[in-house]
Formats: C-alpha cells, structure tokens, sequence
C-alpha cells in the first residue's frame, strides 16, 4: 500500500536536490508530499505546503521575516513553525513519514519537525553534521542520521547516490509493519555496568509477572527515560542505579542534570530507588581527571573511563538531592538501602569499600525524605539476590 513521505526543505536554495528526492520516492510507489521551509527567494518548483505557512504557524509571517532579514530569527521562526505543521500533518494521517536534508540550518529546521513525530513514525536526515554531536539534533527521538558526505548542493555522483541511499532507507522503514508482538505493561530501570546483576534479577522478577522491563544504561542521558515517561509509555521505574548525582556533585562528564527525574515525580507512577553507583563518579582518562581531585581514590574502568570515589560530604549532597526528588512525587515512592554496598566495587575488600560514606548517604536520605515514604534498609550488598528480589517485590505492590 502506498504511503505519503514529507519532505522538509528550503526548495530556494536547495530546489533541484529537493525534486531529485521526490522523484526517487515516487519512483518507489509512494507518494511525496513536499514542505518548503526556505525563505529566500521563491521555490525551484511548487511544494504542497508553502513556506507562508510554515512561517505562520511559527509566529511570524514570512513578509516579516524577509524583511528582518535575521537568520537566526528564521531559523528559529521555521523550525518552531515546521514542528506544528508536521506534528498536524501526521495527526490527520496525512503522512507516515519524514525526510529532510541541509547543512546547519536545514538539519535544525527539519529534525525539529521530527522531534515533534512519535517514537516508530520514519525519520531520516541526510545532514553535513551526522559525523559530529548528532545529540541537540536527534534528542530522544529515533531519527536516522545520514552524513551527506558533499555539503548538500547539487547533484552529482557522489551526492546522488547518498541521497537515493536515504529514500531508500526512509522507504523500507515504512514499508517494514510493525512487529506482531504482544504489548504488556512497561517499566523503565536505570542501569550501570556495576549494578548489572541487581537489575537483571529485578527484571527477569518483573517480566515473570507479564511486565516488560525497559534497562536504561546511565550515562548522563535520562532524558530518553524522561521522555517515555513524558508520553506515558513508563507505568513504573525500579531506579536502581542513581551514579549520575555522583557526576553532578563533583563535575564527573556522566551528570544527568539538576532536574534528573522530576518528570518521573511529576507524573506519580511508581518508584522503587536505591542509590546504586553513587560510589563512583565518571571522568575520561586519568590525565583529564582535574588536578583538584589529585589525592582522590580512583580505579580505572576501562582506557578512557576513570572512576572516581565519591567522599562522605559528596555523598550526603547526593542523599539529600535524592529525597528532594522523591519528595515531589504524588505516587508511591520507596527508598531500599544496601548497607554493604552500593556497587559491585562498594563492598568490604572491594576498590571503593567507605563505609563512612555510605553512612553519610544513608543519613541524608533518611533525614530529608518525607513522612510517608518508607525507607528499606538492608543488611546486603546492592547486587544482592535478597536486595533485588525486595526491590521487584516492592514494585509489584505499588502497581496492584
């Protein structure tokens, strides 16, 4: 069955490019239902969505923005005015797909269109920054990023067959049906490579009880949890392994942000937190580690990941930073505390065995979480059989 693929581009700069990508769709079977997004001069051929009304939808006229003659004006009028009409467009399953292509302003123009589509909608972006940080473009949604490999300016041998290569690509995505699989409900765990064992156990529990457990792997990204979440795709996080307030207490290169999982309280589905990694906070190789933390305990993970031992004043700063967190939530909330440690390499004989620390975390939890959300602590290790098996029981009681 023939689809309708948008297609997202400034067709004054870039119109034989353009054309180039809706004859290669048509030639595929489908149908190419072109947006013009340039403001310059007038389009190199006819689009189906003129760029007045990408502007409008922006806030601002394309009259306006001629005259203003503000590129960073356009850039943003544009980008927030595409993200509406593509967002109305596939609402009114108008399109079931998205393609674009530009160097700098194209690829911020066209992937905010894409944000602004569902996980699973198609969404490929031919860019001459997909070699580069990819992440202020893609954020949390699947776009596909396809280097252009020649800034995207005519056609020729080299740009020609980069450009059929991303219809074809966006083709096959939706022409691919979505697998045939029994949907059950979704949990979201936070994950780290010392805490694989606590996880794993919870998750296998969960997934026995016809849940579906989703493993986020805590690099500084909970925005892609956050997101889920946000949709309502999440109906419960087991947030096992909070190291990320370990980065953003010390200045490690894997913090998650001052607002780590308040849209997780703000909703009110169920969480069941431990303080796994919080132990360690990340820095790249040893010589990019700041010079302050010279007399620090450090272990090295790998040959550009260092480890570093968190203190006990650090540690209270993250107890007290994780019960603010919890506070905010208006649904069920519990804390579990391991008190033999927080992470595989947190255990007595282990690297980053402190238990002074650990004291100082578990103090500040208790001392700053809110009368009615219990806190569990336990006479095991993190990665525990008993530990996990505690922290799964827990979840299933909050979601009956």
């Amino acid at each position: 069955m023939a689809k309708t693929i948008a297609v997202i581009g400034a067709l004054d700069t870039k119109g034989e490019e353009f054309l180039f990508v809706k004859n290669e769709i048509e030639k595929r079977g489908h149908s190419a239902l072109v947006i013009n997004v340039g403001i310059v001069k007038n389009p190199g051929f006819d689009p189906d969505v003129p760029a007045d009304q990408v502007a409008e939808a922006g806030g601002a006229s394309l009259a306006t923005l001629k005259e203003r003659s503000d590129r960073g004006l356009a850039i943003a009028t544009m980008s927030k005015g595409i993200a509406k009409v593509i967002g109305d467009l596939h609402g009114s399953d108008r399109i079931q797909a998205v393609i674009s292509m530009g160097g700098s302003a194209g690829t911020e123009i066209g992937t905010s269109a894409m944000r602004a589509l569902p996980l699973g909608v198609p969404k490929v972006m031919v860019s001459t920054l997909a070699s580069g940080d990819t992440k202020p473009y893609v954020g949390t949604r699947d776009i596909v990023m396809v280097p252009s490999v020649v800034d995207v300016a005519g056609i020729n041998r080299i740009s020609a067959r980069a450009y059929a290569n991303a219809v074809g690509a966006v083709v096959g995505m939706v022409e691919t049906p979505a697998p045939d699989i029994v949907e059950k409900p979704l949990l979201a765990a936070s994950m780290f490579g010392n805490t694989t064992p606590v996880v794993n156990r919870c998750r296998s529990i969960m997934e026995d009880k016809g849940y579906e457990v989703l493993i986020f792997h805590q690099t500084g990204t909970p925005e892609i949890l956050e997101s889920l979440v946000a949709d309502g795709y999440i109906s419960g996080v087991l947030d096992i392994t909070t190291t990320e307030w370990a980065d953003q207490i010390t200045g490690g290169v894997m913090p998650g942000g001052l607002e780590r999982y308040e849209i997780v309280s703000q909703k009110g589905i169920p969480q069941v937190i431990a303080p796994g990694c919080v132990d360690m906070a990340n820095f790249w190789a040893r010589e990019t580690v700041p010079d302050k933390f010279d007399n620090r305990r450090f272990y090295q993970w790998a040959a550009n990941i260092t480890l570093m031992r968190t203190t006990p004043a650090e540690n209270a700063d993250i107890g007290l930073n994780l019960a603010v967190k919890a506070n905010m939530s208006s649904g069920p909330v519990a804390f579990f505390l391991p008190l033999r440690g927080v992470s595989m390499m947190d255990a007595p004989d282990k690297e980053f065995w402190w238990p002074e620390a650990n004291q100082a975390l578990f103090d500040a939890i208790k001392d700053n979480v809110k009368s009615g959300i219990p806190v569990y602590e336990m006479d095991c290790n993190i990665n525990d059989d008993e530990f996990a098996d505690a922290i799964a029981n827990k979840m299933l009681e909050f979601l009956k």
